[in-house]
């Protein structure tokens, strides 16, 4: 059929015409949602809008249709027949039914739109309520909300629109950390769900540890690395100079304890969910590293990762020697490695997702079109797009729109 052929729209009236917004409630069961229509279809009216929603095995179901507009000389097709026919059906099932009479199609919404994910452990009504105070204080609407995720935590998502994305987000971030929420609020558009290329830091974000101060345990100077660690996760001291100096305190460890921490490296609980999520959806994954890539290839391999980059350890006859090789992963050597694998991936730096903690991920943080800042330090999540403080890392998944329903239905399929 050729453009001219195609029939004028009628199902989007104008404000002019006349419109019957019509409700059903009660209990959920297989058929209702067929059964409403098969009952308006008598009528030949268009469908505007509809939604639905079950909670608890009750369902709402909303249609928007036209009013009917009875042929000269029809009977029982007049707007008073529809109302008297889907009451009739409703109540043979046990249902409520609610038929408004109004003009046009729904309210267009305000320009600027926004998704703002709520992550709760658990949500409560008072935190719910703020949120949403907060979200009409900027003037924005809301105008759908729904849950992502029921665990490890509970999250539901706002869809807003009149309001800007950075004004919600410099209201909310506050107000949640008072709640003690995690607040998410990203733009509305298809960029979200086509970001393709997820890069994480390793030390406390996709793993638990610091490795340095794992091997620093074998060595016996934990307390001294520890010190240096957290000053320069802190941004007090610049990285490279602590890398050096914590290095060298290793000098002289036998290469087997590698293998030996390689072993005590634990995932960060959602870590493997993410990676593997993410794959099934069609990701690439990588990890950038101040760590050593004795670690980060073996972690490579065992979660099927595209891509890893890290400092080296210098190994000489069979014994660290308190030197690095090569050039240094640092703040800087982060961001131009996540560009690197964009560019390998063929993925647009816009389409781009960053997780890091530390004051050295933040360049990274800020060249992604995403950056999360995954229970960071107070100086990352004041900088970081958004922030996550659950010790979860797959709840990142939700901030992409990602339901835990999608998750555990990509699992079923394996």
């Amino acid at each position: 059929m050729s453009a001219s052929q195609i029939p004028p729209a009628t199902a989007v009236p104008g404000d002019d015409v006349p419109t019957l917004l019509v409700k059903i409630f009660g209990k959920d069961r297989p058929g209702l949602t067929a059964g409403l229509f098969d009952t308006l279809a008598a009528y030949s009216v268009d469908v505007v809008d509809i939604e639905q929603v079950v909670t608890r095995g009750r369902i709402t179901l909303c249609a928007l249709v036209t009013a009917p507009s009875p042929a000269q000389g029809a009977i029982g097709s007049s707007e008073g027949d529809l109302r008297a026919t889907v009451h009739s059906w409703a109540e043979s099932l046990n249902l409520q039914a609610e038929i408004i009479s109004g003009r046009g199609d729904n309210r267009p919404r305000g320009t600027g739109r926004s998704h703002v994910t709520v992550l709760g452990h658990p949500l409560t009504a008072e935190s719910a309520a703020a949120i949403a105070a907060a979200i009409t204080s900027t003037g924005g609407n809301i105008d759908r909300i729904f849950r992502l995720a029921k665990y490890p935590v509970t999250a539901v998502e706002f869809a807003v629109s009149g309001a800007a994305t950075e004004a919600l987000r410099s209201v909310l971030a506050p107000e949640a950390a008072q709640l003690g929420v995690d607040v998410a609020v990203v733009a509305a558009g298809l960029q979200r769900r086509a970001q393709r290329l997820v890069v994480m830091d390793v030390d406390s974000t996709l793993i638990q540890d610091e490795v340095i101060e794992l091997f620093a345990a074998h060595a016996g100077c934990e307390a001294e690395v520890a010190e240096v660690t957290t000053a320069a996760m802190r941004g007090e001291l610049d990285f490279e100079q602590s890398l050096h100096a914590r290095v060298e305190l290793l000098g002289g460890l036998d290469a087997s304890v590698v293998e030996a921490v390689r072993k005590e490296v634990r995932l960060t609980p959602g870590a493997r969910t993410l990676v593997r999520t993410l794959k099934r959806l069609g990701y690439q994954v990588g990890v950038v590293s101040g760590g050593f890539t004795q670690v980060t290839d073996a972690l490579k391999e065992e979660l099927g990762l595209d891509f890893a980059s890290a400092n080296t350890l210098e190994i000489v006859d069979g014994k660290l020697t308190g030197r690095v090789t090569g050039a240094i992963v640092d703040r800087a050597g982060k961001a131009r490695l996540l560009r690197e694998f964009a560019q390998q991936a063929g993925v647009p730096l816009s389409q781009t997702v960053a997780i890091g903690d530390g004051a050295n991920d933040l360049d990274m943080l800020n060249a992604a079109g995403l950056g999360v800042a995954f229970n960071a330090k107070p100086v990352v999540r004041e900088a970081a797009h958004t922030a996550v403080n659950v010790p979860f890392l797959d709840t990142v998944l939700y901030l992409l729109g990602i339901t835990r329903d999608e998750v555990e239905a990509a699992d079923t399929h394996e």
